[in-house]
This record gives C-alpha cells, sequence and structure tokens, in this order.
C-alpha cells in the first residue's frame, strides 16, 4: 500500500509561555493538495498553532518538516507557504494588480513574467477588469479574493489562513466558503484552514482537526466527526445535539440498555458506545435533531410524544423544542410543519399542545464517562 504524500508534518510540537501551555505536544500530518481545518473555540491554541506553522511563533518543543525539509528555525520569509489573514492586509494605496504583483517583485521576478501571472491569476479568481481599482473601491468579496491571490500568485506549498471570513456579514460568508473550495481545488494547493465556525470546517474540509484546550480532542472527516464524534466536547461543539446522561444497566453483544435521570429505560444498539463499558457506568447519550422526526405510521423508529416548548424559524432548518420523557428535546421540521404546529399554536398554548414523534436508536452515540 503506497504511503501518504505528507507536504507538512509536526512532531511533539508545543508552544509554552511562562506558566501557560497554549499548544500540548501535538502530532500532525497534512496531505499534499488537502484542505485541512482545524477547528476550536476562542483562546483554544489554534492561531498559535498556525503562527508556528508560519515561522512567527518559536515552538517550546518538538519539530516541523515541510517537503520533507525540516524548517522549525527557519525564518518566515525562507519557508515556501504564505498566510491569509483575517484583516487581509491589504495596501490601500495600491491597486488590485499591484497588491498582487507585490510579492513577485520582492522575489526579484522580471516585469513581463510578473504581468503575465498577475493576468492569469486575475482572470482564474473572477477579477479581470479590476487590476486598476484602488482596494476601497472593492466589495468585502472582491478584497478576499485579492488577499487570495496575493498569496497564490507565490505558489506556495501551503496556504495557511487564519479565520480569513470572520470579518464579512453572513450571506457574503456563505458565498465565500463555495468559492474558497473551489479555488482550493482549481490551485491544488495545500490549505490550512483556522477557524471557530463549525459550518465553514464541514463545508470546505477534506479533513479536520477539533482542538480544545491546546490538545487535539479528535481528526477526521467531515461526516466522521459528525456521525461518529469520540469525545463529548466533539459531540457538543460539531453541529446541534440532544444531550441525554444515562446509566448503564445491562450489555449484551447487540443491546446496550440504559436507564435514563428521568428514570426511562432505553434499549440501544451496542453499536452506538465504541467505547468499553461497564454496568453502573455513566453515559453520555447523543441525539442529533435530524434523528428526531414528527410521528408518521410509514417512519422508523420509536415512538415518543411531549409537551412544544418552543418553535424555532429558521427558514429550511427550523425547529422545535419538545419536553419528554428523555428531557428537552431539540428536532427539526419542515416550513410546512412548521406552519402546521403554529397552527395550533394559535389554539392552544405552546406548553399545552401535544405533538408525537419517533427517535431512531440507531442514530444514538454513547460516550462514556469514567465511574
Amino acid at each position: 500500500m503506497p504511503q501518504p504524500d505528507y507536504v507538512l508534518q509536526c512532531h511533539q510540537l508545543g508552544k509554552q509561555f511562562a506558566e501557560f501551555t497554549a499548544v500540548h505536544p501535538l502530532d500532525l500530518n497534512i496531505r499534499t493538495g488537502e484542505f485541512f481545518s482545524i477547528l476550536g473555540p476562542s483562546g483554544c491554541g489554534k492561531t498559535t498553532l498556525l503562527r508556528m506553522l508560519a515561522g512567527f511563533e518559536s515552538p517550546t518543543h518538538g519539530r516541523i518538516t515541510l517537503n520533507s525539509h525540516d524548517v522549525t528555525d527557519t525564518p518566515p520569509n525562507k519557508r515556501p507557504l504564505n498566510m491569509v489573514f483575517q484583516h487581509l492586509a491589504l495596501f490601500p494605496n495600491m491597486s488590485v494588480a499591484d497588491n498582487i504583483a507585490f510579492g513577485l517583485k520582492q522575489r526579484g521576478e522580471q516585469a513581463g513574467h510578473i504581468k503575465r501571472k498577475v493576468q492569469d491569476i486575475l482572470q482564474r479568481v473572477d477579477l479581470k477588469g479590476s487590476e486598476t481599482k484602488q482596494t476601497h473601491q472593492l466589495s468585502g468579496g472582491q478584497k478576499q479574493r485579492v488577499a487570495l491571490a496575493r498569496s497564490l500568485v507565490l505558489e506556495p506549498k501551503v496556504l495557511l489562513l487564519d479565520e480569513p471570513l470572520g470579518a464579512l456579514d453572513l450571506k457574503l460568508r456563505e458565498q465565500m466558503k463555495i468559492e474558497l473550495k473551489h479555488l482550493q481545488k482549481s490551485f491544488g494547493t495545500t490549505f490550512i484552514y483556522i477557524t471557530h465556525d463549525q459550518s465553514e470546517a464541514l463545508m470546505m474540509s477534506d479533513r479536520i482537526a477539533v482542538m480544545n484546550a491546546g490538545h487535539f480532542e479528535q481528526m477526521g472527516t467531515p461526516s466522521e466527526l459528525y456521525m461518529r464524534p469520540s469525545t463529548p466536547f466533539v459531540a457538543e461543539f460539531v453541529g446541534e445535539n440532544n444531550r441525554i446522561i444515562s446509566q448503564v444497566a445491562d450489555i449484551t453483544p447487540s443491546t446496550l440498555t440504559v436507564v435514563t435521570q428521568q428514570n426511562t429505560t432505553l434499549s440501544l444498539p451496542r453499536s452506538c458506545c465504541q467505547t468499553p463499558l461497564t454496568t453502573g457506568q455513566t453515559i453520555q447519550l447523543y441525539l442529533r435533531p435530524e434523528a428526531l422526526s414528527m410521528s408518521d405510521d410509514s417512519k422508523k423508529g420509536d415512538p415518543l410524544s411531549g409537551q412544544l416548548k418552543e418553535l424555532l424559524f429558521d427558514g429550511a432548518t427550523s425547529g422545535a423544542i419538545v419536553s419528554t420523557v428523555l428531557g428537552e428535546l431539540r428536532l427539526s421540521i419542515t416550513p410546512s410543519q412548521l406552519n402546521e404546529l403554529q397552527s395550533k399554536q394559535g389554539i392552544a398554548s405552546a406548553n399545552s399542545t401535544t405533538v408525537n414523534l419517533r427517535w431512531d436508536p440507531n442514530q444514538a452515540i454513547g460516550l462514556g464517562i469514567a465511574k
């Protein structure tokens, strides 16, 4: 079996600031041409890690290799990578073309070669005809593309992106997620993307590392992290989840029986929990809102009824909160279901509206807690 082609590798890389450990020693292997995201809350260490990769911070522990060359002590301007910041740092007194050409001029490339490369990349990032504009004449999305073009024209092996969409409004952010993914595939450049926004990471990435308190909680594809989180932190940070705290009552090779805090007994597939379990152990069950549905005889799943507590309108991703024997659960509903429930609320108060649900035990995720 062929070995993976890694463009960047970290071995036990860590950073200590006096008494505070920003990044605990960790290993990281990123493949050539991969869109790799580091996802985590503010203060988890992801920007410090990115700054070490860029050369702006010196690691306290470990080594960094790029294309199999040790660059741990190599200055930033000597590393075959580039960086795009959240605030872009475009030159306001320069045209679009001059902004893009800046790095090429700094490298001493010939004027004719620079002009050809700038014109080519303007075409590829859909900025043809904007070369003479000043940056203040551009929209937020156009500025973002100029910043990307300025980095990509240098043909870096790796492009580091530190929350580059953070300053954009919601609609433009959604548009730029699609454009970024397209540009990354078009250029074939390895992207290492830092974000606290799970939707950005899930939509664009080939793989994601979820970071918490200076270490990696889990690494995998977007679907692996979403469908099979390996820690409570990942289960609660990546996507919406209903948490049901229970105690293990019985274990067989195929079935797991638990009793919830509300004293309800549930029978689940043993495969819902991948970790070793013992009778009496506390377990956290997670159930995605889409694993719950409004009751329909044609749908599979266990029946469940409850009192409607809240309707959450958000277009196609609307939801409801229902008080049940498993606690308050959030479920996804369609716009037509939302209208139906709103009609019921017009007759009775929300707290007296009974709704019938079904939930799929096969979609439950079990994570054991040490006794």
